[in-house]
């Protein structure tokens, strides 16, 4: 899938249709901060079920009761629990990483998967520093060695991270903080982050890399903040730690599987690194038979980041609210699988997504075929807008209304993604005699093309152009669109027919390019015209196409 225009990372704006319900249910697993349960439970519309961790199995009989699931980590939501839940609208995580919930298959079947990425943000780079402070100083293992008796001050004496060079991998929230306490201790900051901007780099004070292997020969510490994705898998490994100092030690707190556990290990016994902190690892809990557990260089601790009272009440309340405001509003925040909107900026979208869907739903009436592209153009002010949820109702409309009932704003490009559908999205300044145009073009596997183009003026929302074709008509109720030879009678022996089988036109437009050629005529009508009827209008061998569109 081709989206052409750019959008700026993380300004990406999207929405879900209103939830119109009046009771909702809410499963809450994994011991979620009980002031994150009360602003649920405060609201007379929400049920809210609280329990402790669940199996697969138990998923598999109880979630498909529930509107909503709010989890930390210890809930795993696979693939064949999300398969049967129809009824789910939105899981919840307590946390950054959703490597416990399947967002694939939650996205194929429409369900919007939320974390709580600030959260955790301050209790997760404390932790990184104290760890990085303690591997520094060898902290545990002096605090153990004085327990058992011993007095052993020159084995383990440290290193200081004054004037030394810290290198970050992942410069969001977490690794933004991480910089600023490095800073005031006196270090000499590096990163690494594809995504972060030169200006936003001066403003941290770090040095940027563009290249990780370019910055890893220059670090004293590494500490990691980045995702675990395909790309990130292994990422630290030893043909990498064999390019960095032997005083070298890294940090993990972010997910595990960024380092190669054995790779470390061997490193570390051939003291190629000078000593590691983790605590994340690539099976948690780690294996009793894990080597890096008997490593006196490394320092462990059991997947602490988010483990303070602070952050645990923190999380626990954003994703609480996030799941009400989506269940009551259709506002979405923190969603991993769409782009986020407040309550505000949807009410301002409404009626663009609305047209865009309608026009979406035509443009899939008026092809009747397999189709391989979808263009969407918006002209004039629009392009000044943040257009990305437009697209995606248009999207969801052109594909619902094909027959793709399980379509919805969350899963519509992925869908369209997955039947090889191309969706173009562009701009241009120019929007003819109106202040703003929409306009959606679809190509079908023959090569033919359809057109259809939308405004706001008068009293609402206009379809202003088909196929090239100039026309007004209202985009509501049954349409009967009709191409047809231009001929003197045959807007009339149509009217004849629909009086004949006693259907009233609310209102009608036609358009031609010339007299004696090819014109187009949309019929707003006040109910929808029978198969019978139908078969006498394609009957005239002048009307070269009949479409009917319920909206």
């Amino acid at each position: 899938m081709e989206i052409d225009t750019a959008v700026d990372r993380g300004l990406e704006l999207a929405t879900i249709p209103l939830l119109m319900s009046s009771h909702y249910r809410v499963l809450v697993l994994d011991g979620i901060s009980p002031k994150g349960v009360e602003v649920l439970d405060s609201e007379k519309d929400i049920e809210v079920v609280v329990a402790k961790p669940k199996s697969e199995s138990e998923l598999l009989e109880e979630l498909p009761n529930f509107d909503a699931v709010a989890v930390r980590s210890a809930t795993k939501i696979p693939k064949s629990v999300i398969e049967k839940c129809d009824r789910l609208k939105v899981i919840g995580r307590a946390g950054v990483g959703v490597d416990n919930v399947d967002v694939d298959a939650a996205t194929e079947k429409g369900i919007v998967v939320m974390n709580t990425p600030g959260g955790n943000t301050i209790s997760t780079a404390e932790l990184a520093f104290t760890l990085m402070l303690s591997v520094a100083r060898n902290v545990p293992q002096a605090d153990s060695s004085v327990k058992s008796g011993k007095w052993e001050r020159k084995k383990y004496q440290g290193t200081e991270l004054n004037k030394k060079a810290l290198g970050i991998v992942g410069m969001g929230r977490i690794g933004s903080e991480v910089s600023r306490r490095a800073i005031a201790f006196g270090m000499r900051v590096l990163a690494f982050d594809p995504y972060l901007s030169v200006s936003r780099a001066k403003s941290l004070q770090v040095e940027l890399f563009d290249h990780l292997d370019e910055m890893l020969p220059e670090c004293d510490f590494i500490t990691l903040h980045i995702p675990m994705t395909e790309e990130t898998k292994g990422l630290i490994n030893k043909d990498r730690l064999k390019k960095c100092k032997p005083s070298l030690r890294i940090i993990n707190c972010a997910r595990g599987g960024l380092i190669n556990e054995s790779d470390l290990d061997e490193c570390l016994e051939s003291e190629t690194i000078a000593g590691a902190a983790l605590d994340v690892y690539e099976s948690e809990p780690p294996a009793a038979d894990l080597p890096l557990l008997k490593q006196d260089k490394v320092v462990l601790t059991p997947h602490l980041g988010a483990s303070t009272a602070e952050a645990q009440e923190s999380v626990g309340i954003e994703i609480a609210e996030s799941i009400r405001d989506l269940l009551q509003t259709g506002t979405v925040r923190n969603a991993v699988n769409m782009p986020n909107v407040d309550a505000r900026t949807l009410e301002t979208l409404r009626p663009y997504l609305d047209l865009s869907s309608k026009l979406g739903l035509i443009l899939s009436r008026m092809i009747g075929g397999r189709c391989e592209t979808l263009k969407v153009n918006y002209a004039g002010k629009l392009r000044e807008m943040n257009t990305t949820s437009i697209t995606r109702s248009a999207v969801m409309g052109f594909l619902k209304h094909a027959g793709q009932s399980e379509v919805n704003e969350v899963n519509a490009l992925k869908y369209a993604d997955s039947r090889g559908l191309a969706i173009q999205e562009t701009k241009i300044s120019e929007a003819g005699d109106f202040s703003e145009l929409m306009t959606l073009r679809a190509k079908r596997s023959d090569g033919k093309e359809y057109q259809i183009s939308g405004t706001f003026f008068g009293m609402g929302a206009r379809i202003v152009m088909l196929n090239g074709y100039n026309l007004e008509a209202v985009p509501e109720g049954v349409l009967l669109i009709m191409e047809n030879e231009d001929r003197p009678g045959i807007v009339g022996s149509i009217g004849s027919l629909l009086g004949k089988h006693n259907l009233n036109i609310a209102s009608m437009s036609l358009s031609r390019s010339e007299a004696g050629a090819r014109a187009w005529s949309i019929f707003n009508l006040d109910s929808k015209p029978s198969e019978e009827l139908l078969e006498e209008v394609r009957e005239d061998k002048h009307i070269t196409a009949t479409v009917v569109v319920e909206i």
